[in-house]
């Protein structure tokens, strides 16, 4: 026992009959993840390959990896515990708004400051296009992909690379907050999984841009652990307000901005960009 390294005590190798790779965690079973995984974590950025464009595969890997009828069955349980959840999902709302709603907001106003950071400079309203959803978890979804872009403002991410990390971990720390741990761990693989590229990347290529980095990952934990359960928040009621009133009308608490464009264009090896002291 004593000629066994320490961290290798109770190690057991188990036998299996099956000639390819095998393992109790769906995650590693899939060779597209894995795949994805160490690529995402271990490259270096380039033009060749703009880092939004590394989420787009990930979404049917991880779709495809999902135990259905699992997180309707926690979604079900979750509402018979939350009054309020559950009048959410009997609402169903969805947006409809298009570029030209958000002309009738007044300079100052959430609707205002969403057209200036996110229409004016041509973004996208919605990331990634869902169906008509078919369960709970498809709306779920769909709401989440309608209001990211304002979960950037209200919780004080810029539009940046490293600005994704504050939604992103505030999404995360909100789920565990409102939701069981194991729902909350369902819905939050996706965030976590995307998150990789703006932490290990940075830790093992960009060590200057860590400080950044952290402060993005600590603010947006830091908000998720204060506010109510910002999902789900219909921001038609809110647009109209100021970004300090709407924040207060849905219960976001502790949100800091800070501009991460210098750190960002940095990260992403973006010519000119010199190294941060």
């Amino acid at each position: 026992m004593n000629d066994i390294p320490y961290l290798l005590r109770g190690v057991t190798r188990l036998q299996t009959d099956s000639s390819i790779l095998v393992s109790s965690s769906k995650y590693l079973n899939d060779a597209r993840l894995r795949d994805w995984i160490a690529e995402i974590v271990l490259k270096q950025n380039g033009p060749d390959v703009p880092a939004q464009s590394e989420m787009h595969p990930l979404v049917d890997m991880i779709d495809s990896l999902r135990d259905l009828p699992r997180i309707e069955a926690l979604f079900t349980e979750e509402r018979a515990r939350d009054p309020a959840l559950d009048a959410w999902f009997n609402e169903g709302f969805v947006s409809d708004y298009d570029a030209a709603y958000f002309h009738r907001f007044q300079r100052g106003t959430l609707g205002h400051i969403f057209y200036e950071e996110v229409i004016a400079k041509n973004f996208e309203i919605v990331i990634y296009e869902k169906p008509a959803p078919k369960s709970q978890l498809d709306y779920f979804m769909l709401r989440a992909g309608q209001t990211h872009d304002l979960e950037h403002i209200m919780t004080g991410g810029d539009f940046a690379y490293m600005g994704e990390l504050v939604p992103a971990w505030f999404r995360i720390t909100n789920h565990f907050k409102h939701f069981s741990p194991e729902l909350a761990g369902e819905l939050s693989i996706m965030y976590l999984f995307v998150t990789l590229r703006y932490t290990v990347r940075t830790m093992l290529h960009y060590p200057d841009v860590w400080r950044t980095c952290q402060d993005a990952v600590e603010r947006g934990m830091r908000c998720g652990h204060a506010s109510g359960p910002l999902f789900m928040a219909k921001y038609e009621d809110v647009f109209d307000l100021t970004l300090e009133e709407a924040r207060e009308r849905l219960g976001v608490r502790e949100a800091v901005y800070a501009d991460t464009s210098v750190a960002s264009a940095r990260w992403a090896d973006r010519p000119g960009a010199a190294p941060i002291p």
